[in-house]
């Protein structure tokens, strides 16, 4: 029902109409996962495999790398896993292609029937979120695919994850179908269908180390770009200096300074995602604060052993500011990524750390320039 690692995948685009059950198109080749369709009395519904292919599985961990992700999604509308019929279970899903690929995954062997919302290729949990998983949808595509000519029950099961994002009243009132929540995991939703049980096991909602370790690469790769870009600055400036510039110091200090600038980076993602739920404080800011705190302490600590001069002690002041301040900003961005958060704490957490670390981030960057000159 939901993506195991619940990471934030959003953006893609994908059309919110849809004018037929068939939502393949006919008259081009049709996905590798559309293994044949199957008549119902609303019209021809495409009928998909439960095997992922090594097509899946590397659309998958190009996604994990934030290639594509914009476009990774399948078109919204009415599914078959089997051979269902009018009594068989209907799920409601994401079109966000790696959550749909877990969810069919799960049920080899089995006859039923998935709704694919128009969630624009972002996943149930952030989709829910955003409002593009939410009531009005469920209700528009249940109308659109003829749900009620294809099944005679009245019961649609969605994903826990999505029922922040919708009103089951208001679905039954405007659809006459029940809404049940199903597990948080696709895994726990062949017990969950053979019982019709939910146990506590299954409404919670983890953030294992596997997890948190599975959305650093994205992050990485979407950070990837900004950190460069100021480690390039960092190349440059270095080069600067009374004397006018100097390539030697572009070597040197440059490329110390952009070395260190990247390590913080990239080493506040890693170790912010393993690290996440030891240490200290509640928001993720602070939390990201120690990452970057304590190695320019130890920085400048090691710096002024040996009797330093007025540039040392500018550069390890600028360093105590600027990695501080780059982790705490990084960490941050798991708030997205995990359910140690709340929408309103992260707005408020917000409204004081990011001008906090924009402040130390400049006068950081001050320091460390004025030192070139001193």
């Amino acid at each position: 029902m939901v993506d195991s690692t619940r990471s934030c995948c959003c953006g893609g685009q994908a059309s919110c109409e849809s004018p037929s059950v068939s939502n393949v198109a006919s008259d081009g080749p049709a996905p590798h996962w559309v293994v044949g369709r199957l008549p119902t009395p609303a019209g021809e519904v495409p009928r998909i495999g439960t095997s992922l292919v090594c097509a899946d599985r590397w659309g998958g961990w190009k996604v994990r790398w934030d290639i594509g992700r914009m476009r990774y999604l399948v078109p919204p509308g009415l599914y078959a896993v089997g051979n269902p019929g009018e009594a068989s279970p209907v799920l409601v899903t994401a079109n966000y292609k790696l959550t749909f690929d877990l969810l069919r995954s799960q049920l080899t062997g089995r006859d039923l029937w998935i709704v694919v919302l128009d969630t624009q290729g972002i996943n149930v949990w952030c989709a829910a979120g955003k409002g593009t998983f939410g009531t009005d949808e469920v209700v528009r595509r249940v109308d659109a695919v003829g749900l009620v000519r294809v099944v005679a029950h009245r019961v649609l099961t969605l994903p826990q994850l999505g029922a922040v994002g919708v009103c089951a009243r208001e679905v039954a009132r405007r659809t006459g179908f029940r809404v049940v929540f199903g597990p948080v995991r696709a895994t726990d939703l062949p017990a969950f269908l053979d019982t019709g049980v939910k146990t506590p096991d299954m409404r919670r909602v983890r953030f294992s180390l596997r997890d948190r370790l599975t959305v650093v690469p994205v992050e990485m790769m979407q950070a990837a770009k900004h950190l460069l870009l100021v480690a390039a600055c960092f190349l440059l400036l270095a080069g600067l200096g009374r004397d006018g510039f100097s390539l030697d110091r572009v070597v040197g200090d440059g490329l110390a300074s952009a070395v260190a600038f990247l390590a913080g980076g990239f080493g506040s993602l890693l170790l912010g995602a393993a690290l996440l739920p030891y240490l200290p404080g509640r928001a993720f800011s602070v939390k990201g604060l120690w990452l970057g705190l304590v190695p320019a302490a130890a920085w400048a600590v090691a710096a002024n052993l040996d009797a330093p001069g007025m540039r040392d002690r500018l550069d390890a002041a600028a360093w105590l500011l600027i990695l501080p301040a780059l982790a705490s900003f990084l960490v941050m961005n798991f708030t997205g990524a995990t359910t140690f958060t709340s929408l309103s704490g992260v707005r408020r957490e917000l409204r004081f750390a990011v001008p906090a670390q924009i402040a130390a981030g400049v006068g950081g960057m001050a320091l460390w320039l004025v030192g070139r000159f001193v």
